[in-house]
């Protein structure tokens, strides 16, 4: 029996279309479809869907407010159609924020530029969340709490590829067998010059939670890279702000690191470390047009390992695929201390896995230990 999808939009063409495209995967079945958030409450009680399409603007009730009302009755892995825009990345983010798992832009042709590549990426994103063994919502900072800034602060805030992948390939791993455990009880004493942290699917809410733990002081600077639209990371990095204590900027070429401040990656470039200053100086390029991902956890890890050397602490949280391994590898291979989330905690076990099964990663956090545990590596907790 295929994984049971719930198709939610109010137009009846893209209803159809997605239908089509799902019932071509002999993994994947339709059993029902609604036009509109009211409806979908209502068919998702009464069907049982594993897996379920959300439109965010939609009559009666949008997305987002049936979103809420699934996750607090039931809950059930749902993936939002989103526009590439500033309004479409706003929304989209709330939805995730909501309990939302996932989300892909509405226009196939922003999925992928083959139409066949977006009809393969759109049924492995719906299959990657019906595999779910078991779904338990991520538990969510609460916003408005002590730990965003003030407005004043908001305000002030918001103001050679090749040769790394041929280095990447044939880095040793070096590493002793991973070990799980609940959050480390103090740190190795070991000093850092950065935290570096990669993430895919999941990774939005996932890096929410992991950020508003960090005080302002923070000693070291943070490289962020999360899969992302370039209509999405200028947004969500301004959101991430207004919640952190922490400073949080999307990165721009210049940027030198400083301590308390967390670069993301721009969508649709590759962010890397340049030697310059006392620890370093971002560069954002365009990269390969074949690469996968862009931006790609491997690029910048494998970046940093050659401007910082060991002295660098890599996370590496849920998202589907492997990005992230052979740049960990590399920084393990330099001395650097490499963790990755644990499966129960990943809305999908795929780059945690990844680095953990190559037996790169020593540490295997739950997403609730991770921030505690930065700290307490880091010195400062």
């Amino acid at each position: 029996m295929g994984i049971k999808v719930l198709v939610v939009d109010d137009s009846s063409f893209f209803r159809r279309r997605v239908s089509e495209i799902v019932n071509q995967d002999p993994e994947l079945e339709v059993i029902g479809t609604a036009n509109n958030g009211a409806e979908a409450i209502k068919m998702a009680a009464e069907l049982n869907p594993q897996v379920i399409t959300m439109d965010i603007e939609m009559p009666v009730m949008n997305g987002i407010t049936a979103v809420k009302e699934i996750m607090a009755s039931k809950p059930i892995p749902i993936l939002m159609f989103s526009s590439l825009t500033h309004d479409g990345a706003t929304a989209t983010l709330e939805a995730l924020e909501a309990g939302a798992l996932d989300f892909l832009p509405k226009r196939f042709e922003d999925i992928a530029s083959n139409k066949d590549d977006a009809v393969a990426l759109l049924q492995q994103r719906i299959r990657a969340l019906g595999r779910r063994r078991l779904f338990r919502p991520i538990s969510r900072p609460v916003l408005g709490s002590d730990r965003a800034k003030t407005p004043t602060e908001r305000t002030r805030a918001s103001a050679g590829l090749s040769r790394v992948n041929a280095q990447v390939t044939h880095a040793p791993a070096t590493d002793k067998p991973v070990t799980r455990s609940g959050a480390i009880t103090r740190g190795s004493g070991k000093k850092y010059k950065a935290l570096l942290i990669g993430t895919s699917t999941g990774g939005p809410v996932a890096l929410q939670k992991v950020l508003t733990q960090l005080p302002a002081n923070y000693p070291h600077p943070i490289l962020l890279v999360q899969h992302m639209p370039a209509a999405f990371t200028p947004t969500f990095a301004t959101r991430l702000n207004s919640l952190c204590k922490i400073e949080v900027k999307e990165a721009q070429t210049g940027d030198l690191l400083k301590p308390g401040c967390a670069y993301l990656a721009p969508g649709g470039m590759q962010m890397m470390l340049e030697r310059t200053g006392a620890l370093g100086r971002i560069k954002v390029i365009a990269g390969n047009a074949d690469m996968n991902y862009k931006p790609s956890v491997d690029i910048t890890f494998a970046s940093a390992s050659k401007v910082l050397g060991g002295d660098v602490l890599a996370v590496v949280l849920t998202g589907m695929g492997a990005d992230g391994r052979e740049g960990a590898r590399m920084l393990k291979s330099v001395g650097a201390t490499i963790w990755a989330q644990d499966e129960a905690s990943c809305v999908v076990y795929g780059m945690p896995q990844a680095v953990t099964s190559a037996g790169i990663a020593t540490k295997s956090l739950s997403l609730d230990h991770i921030a505690e545990s930065i700290l307490k590596e880091t010195s400062h907790g």
